[in-house]
C-alpha cells in the first residue's frame, strides 16, 4: 500500500472524529418508559464516532454482572449474529453479514458510511451459512460443530415449527424439512414468501418468529433509508413487521412505522409480541432512543414522519399529519443509538435476581453518538403484568477497551434451555454463555 493509501483511513477517521456533536445527557436519560427527548441537533456533518473493531486479546472476555459468570460456548466463528436453540438443545448460529447492495453505497454519504461500517467490523463478506453447535456433555462448551445449512443469502432469523425449519434470508422466507437430531440439512429450501431486498436493501436483516400454534410467522423488515431520503417509493412493505400465513405464504402488514425492527419475542405472562427497534440517526447524540415495545396489530409507530409518538421529524417532506396523529408511543426506551438488536425474555431460575425476570437486550453499539452507547447486554425489569417497570441493569459489559476500541459487539441473545444465556458476538467471533456463578 502506498503512503496515500495508508494515510486515507487515518485522515478519514480524524476528520469524522471532529465532526458532529456531543451528548448533553447520559444514556440513562434516554432510557425507561418516559425518556428525555431534547430538541433535535442536526449538524452539517453527522456525528461519526466509531469504535474500531479489534477482537479479543488472548484470554479476553466480557465482564459479567455480580452473581453471574461468562465463558466462550464456541469461538473462531465467522461473524455470528443470530442464534436459535432447537428442542434437543442444539444451538444454531447464523454466520452472516450484509449482502451486496450497490445502490446503498452511492455518493459521498454512502462512501463515508461504507468506510465507517468497515472500520466497525461490518465489512467482511457474508459466510451465508447456519452452523450447528452441540454441547453433548452439558459442560457449557460446544464440542461438535457442523455446517447445518449453507448457500444462503445473508440469513438472519430462524424458527422451527414441527418439522418445518424457517430461515429469513435477506430477500426470502425459506422453509426446510428438519429431522430431530439432524446435524445438517442438504435438501434445498422452498420459498414461502419473497421479502423486500434488491440492490438498495439498506437495513438488510430479516427476523422471524412463529405464533404459538405455528400457523402464523412474523417477519421483521427494516427501512431502506434513515428517514425516507431515498424516496418513499423505496419503502413499500418496509419499516414493518409482516404476518405471514405459514401454509399459503400470503401476508399482511401486522405493524408499521418501525424503522428497523430486529429482535422478536413473546412476553411470557401476556403472550404479547415484543420487538427491539433501532430508531433514526443524525439529529444529535441524544436522539433518538432505540426502544423495545409490545406490537399492536395494525399499530403505526411513527417512522419516518415522527418519533416517540407525535415528535415530528422536520427532515421528512412531505409530512403526513394524519399518520403522525395516530403514531403510537413505544413502551420502553433503551438509550439513544445503542443499536439494540437481540431480544429474549429471561427465564425464572436461570440467572440470579434481578436477571431472572424481564427482557434481555443485546446492544450492538453506537456509531452516531459521542460518547459511545450500547456495547453491552442489559436486562429490562418487567412486572408480573408484563410491563417494563424500572431502569435497565447491565448483565454483560466490557466489550470496549480503555481506548474505545471494540473487542466485541453483542447481537443475538437466547436462553439455551440448560441454565444459561447465549450471546452472539460478531466482532469477537464468539458465542458467549452467561450462567450463575458458583
Amino acid at each position: 500500500m502506498n503512503r496515500i493509501g495508508i494515510l486515507l483511513p487515518w485522515a478519514l477517521g480524524a476528520f469524522l472524529a471532529g465532526c458532529g456533536d456531543t451528548a448533553l445527557l447520559g444514556v440513562d436519560a434516554g432510557s425507561g418508559p418516559a425518556p428525555q427527548l431534547p430538541a433535535p441537533n442536526p449538524t452539517l456533518i453527522p456525528t461519526v464516532n466509531i469504535a474500531p473493531a479489534i477482537g479479543w486479546p488472548s484470554g479476553g472476555k466480557p465482564k459479567a454482572a455480580a452473581g453471574t459468570q461468562v465463558a466462550a460456548f464456541a469461538d473462531k466463528l465467522d461473524h455470528p449474529r443470530w442464534l436459535y436453540v432447537l428442542p434437543n438443545g442444539d444451538v444454531l448460529v447464523a454466520e452472516t453479514n450484509a449482502p451486496p447492495k450497490p445502490e446503498d453505497g452511492k455518493g459521498i454519504r454512502g462512501w463515508v458510511m461504507g468506510k465507517a461500517m468497515k472500520r466497525a467490523g461490518a465489512g467482511v463478506p457474508s459466510a451465508n451459512r447456519i452452523t450447528l453447535l452441540r454441547d453433548a456433555d452439558h459442560d457449557g462448551v460446544a464440542e461438535l460443530r457442523s455446517t447445518f445449512i449453507e448457500g444462503l443469502n445473508s440469513p438472519f432469523g430462524m424458527a422451527l415449527v414441527g418439522n418445518n425449519f424457517y430461515v429469513a434470508d435477506t430477500d426470502r422466507l425459506l422453509r426446510f424439512k428438519y429431522s430431530p437430531g439432524a446435524t445438517q440439512i442438504r435438501e434445498p429450501g422452498k420459498a414461502v414468501v419473497d421479502l423486500p431486498g434488491g440492490t438498495l436493501n439498506h437495513h438488510w436483516t430479516k427476523n422471524v418468529i412463529a405464533s404459538a400454534d405455528g400457523k402464523k410467522l412474523y417477519v421483521t423488515v427494516g427501512s431502506n433509508s434513515n428517514v425516507g431520503e431515498n424516496g418513499l417509493d423505496q419503502e413499500q412493505g418496509r419499516a414493518a413487521i409482516w404476518e405471514v400465513d405459514a401454509a399459503s405464504g400470503t401476508h399482511r402488514i401486522f405493524a408499521s412505522g418501525l424503522r428497523n425492527p430486529n429482535g422478536l419475542a413473546w412476553e411470557p405472562h401476556t403472550g404479547a409480541l415484543w420487538t427491539a427497534v433501532n430508531e433514526r440517526d443524525e439529529i444529535g447524540s441524544d436522539l433518538v432512543p432505540d426502544y423495545i415495545t409490545s406490537v399492536k396489530d395494525g399499530g403505526f409507530y411513527g417512522w419516518p414522519y415522527s418519533y416517540y409518538g407525535q415528535h415530528v421529524d422536520e427532515r421528512v417532506k412531505p409530512q403526513d399529519p394524519q399518520k403522525v396523529a395516530r403514531a403510537l408511543v413505544p413502551d420502553y426506551a433503551v438509550g439513544p443509538h445503542t443499536a439494540s438488536l437481540g431480544l429474549a425474555f429471561a427465564q425464572p431460575g436461570v440467572l440470579p435476581p434481578p436477571f431472572d425476570h424481564g427482557a434481555l437486550v443485546g446492544q450492538h453499539g453506537s456509531w452516531n453518538r459521542k460518547p459511545h452507547s450500547g456495547y453491552k447486554v442489559i436486562l429490562v425489569p418487567f412486572d408480573r403484568a408484563g410491563k417494563p417497570t424500572a431502569k435497565p441493569v447491565d448483565l454483560l459489559t466490557g466489550f470496549l477497551d480503555s481506548d474505545g476500541r471494540a473487542m466485541g459487539r453483542p447481537v443475538g441473545v437466547v436462553n439455551d434451555q440448560r441454565g444459561g444465556v447465549l450471546v452472539a458476538d460478531d466482532v469477537g467471533n464468539v458465542v458467549w454463555r452467561v450462567s450463575k456463578a458458583p
